[in-house]
C-alpha cells in the first residue's frame, strides 16, 4: 500500500485545503474508489458519488447520506472520500438542468447497484423525453415485460441514479405521480420545470 506523505506545512493549510490535497493525493495513488461530494438545487441537496468508471449514486437528503455512504463502503469499497472535483461535469450539468439550460445529462454512468429487470428499466428511462411522461405499464413493455408493471415500480423506486436517470418522469396510468424516492413535492418540482 502506498503511504500519502505530506510535509509539515501542510498542517498549517486551511483544513479545506488540506482536504483537497488529501482527495488529489488519494487519486493519484489510486487509493480512492469513490469520490462524493454534496450539491444543493431546488429539491434539495443532493449527494453524488462516482467511481472510475462514472457517476454510480444520486442521492436525497431524506435518504440519509450518511447512510447511503455506508451502503456505498459496503457495497463498492470503504475507500471513499469528499473529493469534488471528480463530480465537477456532473455537478456542472446539473447546475443547468436546474436553470432550464439542459434537458440531457452526458456524463459516464456505473450502473453496477442495478441488475437484471430493475438495469433494462433503467435504460429505457432516458428514452422517455425531457417534458414527457410513460406509465409504469409503458415501460415495462419498453423493457421487454408488458406484465412487470410492479417491477417497474420498485426499480424506479431503487433507481440509484435519481435525476439523471429520470424515474421522476413514469407516472400512474391515472396521471398520478406515484411514490418517489426524493419524495412527491421534488417529483412535482422535477416534471414542473420540465413542462415550464
Amino acid at each position: 500500500m502506498t503511504d500519502i506523505v505530506f510535509p509539515p506545512f501542510e498542517f498549517q493549510l486551511d483544513p479545506e485545503v488540506r482536504h483537497e490535497r488529501l482527495a488529489a493525493a488519494a487519486e493519484r495513488s489510486g487509493l480512492l474508489d469513490v469520490a462524493y461530494r454534496t450539491l444543493d438545487t431546488p429539491v434539495g441537496s443532493l449527494l453524488l458519488a462516482a467511481t472510475e468508471r462514472g457517476l454510480v449514486k444520486v442521492a436525497f437528503d431524506r435518504q440519509d447520506h450518511d447512510a447511503v455512504l455506508a451502503a456505498l463502503a459496503a457495497e463498492i469499497s470503504p475507500r471513499i472520500l469528499r473529493a469534488p472535483s471528480r463530480l465537477d461535469a456532473v455537478s456542472r450539468q446539473l447546475d443547468e438542468y436546474f436553470t432550464g439550460e439542459r434537458r440531457a445529462f452526458d456524463v459516464p454512468l456505473d450502473f453496477r447497484l442495478a441488475r437484471g429487470f430493475r438495469l433494462s428499466v433503467l435504460e429505457h428511462l432516458p428514452e422517455i423525453s425531457y417534458g414527457h411522461t410513460e406509465s409504469y405499464a409503458q415501460v415495462a413493455a419498453a423493457a421487454g415485460s408488458p406484465k412487470a408493471v410492479r417491477a417497474v415500480g420498485t426499480a424506479c423506486a431503487r433507481n440509484p441514479l435519481p435525476v439523471v436517470v429520470p424515474c421522476h418522469r413514469v407516472v400512474r396510468s391515472d396521471g398520478s405521480y406515484g411514490q418517489y424516492a426524493g419524495g412527491e413535492e421534488a417529483k412535482r418540482t422535477l416534471l414542473t420545470l420540465e413542462t415550464a
